[in-house]
């Protein structure tokens, strides 16, 4: 059992570093800076926020423990997600943040434009000037969200069928989407001069869905290391705010080698963040709270029990809360998988989730990018559901807070899809066998788009109310369709096709359920029987 490491910072000690810094006579160059000045460095700068912090880790302290779970991993193993979150099936993802001024390469631009070498850094010099001249920061005034909507993205998002929206409260750029207490460089202050999240939990809770947020401030501690290495702002102290320590990162950038990962934390970034996001979760309450992948990192493994017991417990005064994490960044059972951009072969005996984008190339907006089918999308949720997991589907606005008519489409698309065919997915669980079917998914991260298309012997089951669905992934060419996972012994009664109602024509034997179909498809994208039984024990999931 790992024991949770006392939260609460001495205001005595952030003002101590910061006067220590302060009183140097003179400061050491940037590229001579150790990982520990670099951190004092952006202590300095935070010291200012020193009461509150340490008024929101005291909280955190004093009521981590007061619930059902405890600040310790073998009590959070014993985390399930809520009904509301496995009956929901379907939600939106949000990037939408000072990366979408430059609108080129990806939500990454605030790290890669100062990655010498790369595309967005030729870029950036090209359009904007050196580093040193025109920063990140930069595009901070630019950012004006001069016709975002919330009201409107949280009908389009209800439209499309979501059941929960869950925005990106702060990425790896460290700017603030949300009122913050513990920051200069928010949406609030700066920028937009907006709560942005604040504006999109009213509107979204409007319409019925349930509101979660994204926190990526973990990897905001290096996320700037590469203007350590030439003449940039990110070396002017007056920054520090803004680009965090920018301690060097000394991994490989592989998601999967977090353990062979060096790169410097230190404890004041550690308190910082959990302050941070104990802040996000009391401001806003949200119903999930979706992490990416950095906390794995050793050095978060004391910090993270403190929060996820201190989030737990608050949610347990209400339906449940959900985290999601990536990467085996937990244990087994301590919240809820995420697969960034992947699927699972097989059935998931806890519940799981993938999320992707519904652009091509980026989570963030860029201009020229292309979109997903909504055929695509609908396939990957069928799948998804039947093997035990939800899909949260990413969107990215315009800087003005504009969405692309392309997203908005292939939005409603799906949405038309789901008033039809919602049955088979909203509420539904496993049946003994996710599908059947040619069509092998490549299972893993990132492996989404190199699915081979699904065709019209590709099924997915999920069950309901004491039906069972069949999702067809293609339409026949024949007009007959045969199930073969139904057996001799599952005794059908009834088939009807979902969108329209209409009765089936059906005959069993040894090699499956033969279905009659009409010389119409039924609808499109994906076809939805449901199959009712004589024989209970048909209905059974798998063990």
């Amino acid at each position: 059992m790992i024991k949770p490491v006392t939260c609460g910072v001495l205001l005595a000690g952030w003002l101590a570093c910061a006067a220590a810094l302060a009183q140097s006579a003179t400061a050491p160059t940037a590229d001579t800076l150790s990982p520990a000045a670099q951190s004092l460095a952006w202590q300095q700068a935070a010291a200012k926020f020193a009461p509150q912090r340490k008024a929101i880790l005291d909280r955190v302290t004093q009521a981590a423990d007061q619930g059902p779970f405890r600040s310790d991993w073998t009590s959070l193993e014993k985390y399930r997600s809520p009904a509301w979150y496995d009956d929901a099936k379907f939600g939106i993802f949000i990037h939408w943040g000072v990366y979408s001024v430059p609108a080129f390469g990806s939500e990454w631009y605030s790290r890669n434009m100062y990655q010498q070498g790369t595309k967005e850094f030729a870029h950036h010099v090209a359009t904007y000037g050196p580093q040193s001249t025109f920063g990140y920061k930069d595009f901070v005034p630019m950012f004006k969200a001069e016709h975002f909507d919330p009201k409107a993205w949280a009908q389009l998002f209800h439209e499309a069928g979501a059941r929960y929206v869950v925005p990106v409260a702060e990425h790896h750029d460290g700017f603030a989407m949300y009122d913050s207490a513990l920051s200069d460089w928010t949406a609030v202050k700066k920028g937009p001069k907006r709560d942005v999240i604040g504006e999109l939990e009213r509107a979204v809770r409007g319409q019925g869905m349930r509101f979660g947020v994204s926190s990526h401030r973990a990897e905001h501690d290096w996320f700037f290391d590469g203007g350590r290495r030439f003449d940039s702002d990110v070396n002017d102290p007056r920054n520090a705010e803004l680009y965090g320590p920018a301690v060097a990162h000394l991994g490989t950038g592989d998601d999967q080698n977090l353990a062979e990962d060096w790169t410097y934390v230190s404890q004041a970034w550690l308190d910082d963040w959990l302050a941070r996001t104990a802040e996000l979760t009391d401001k806003y309450h949200p119903d999930l709270i979706y992490f990416d992948w950095w906390i794995g990192h050793p050095t978060f493994r004391n910090t993270l029990p403190t929060f996820l017991s201190y989030y737990y417990n608050e949610g347990a005064k209400r339906d449940g809360v959900v985290v999601n994490y990536k990467l085996g960044d937990f244990p087994e059972g301590a919240g809820t998988l995420d697969i960034e951009r992947g699927q699972l072969r097989g059935i998931h005996a806890s519940h799981w989730q993938t999320d992707t984008s519904i652009s091509n190339d980026s989570w963030g907006y860029i201009e020229h990018d292309t979109y997903k089918s909504p055929t695509f999308i609908i396939h990957l949720l069928a799948d998804v559901v039947s093997k035990n997991g939800n899909l949260m589907l990413n969107v990215g606005p315009r800087a003005d807070g504009t969405i692309p008519q392309g997203a908005q489409d292939t939005l409603r698309s799906i949405g038309g899809w789901l008033k039809a065919n919602g049955e088979a997915i909203y509420g539904s669980k496993p049946w003994r066998t996710f599908g059947e079917g040619p069509t092998e998914v490549a299972a893993g991260t990132f492996q989404d788009t190199k699915t081979k298309p699904y065709t019209a012997e590709d099924f997915r089951f999920t069950t309901r109310g004491g039906k069972l669905y069949a999702i067809e992934l293609g339409w026949p060419d024949k007009g007959e369709a045969t199930i073969h996972s139904i057996t001799p012994a599952d005794k059908v009664t009834r088939v009807d096709a979902v969108a329209d109602g209409r009765s089936l024509s059906f005959t069993q034997d040894a090699g499956g359920l033969h279905l009659r179909l009409p010389s119409r498809p039924i609808g499109s994208d994906a076809y939805v029987y449901r199959i009712s039984f004589s024989t209970p024990n048909s209905l059974k999931a798998a063990p």
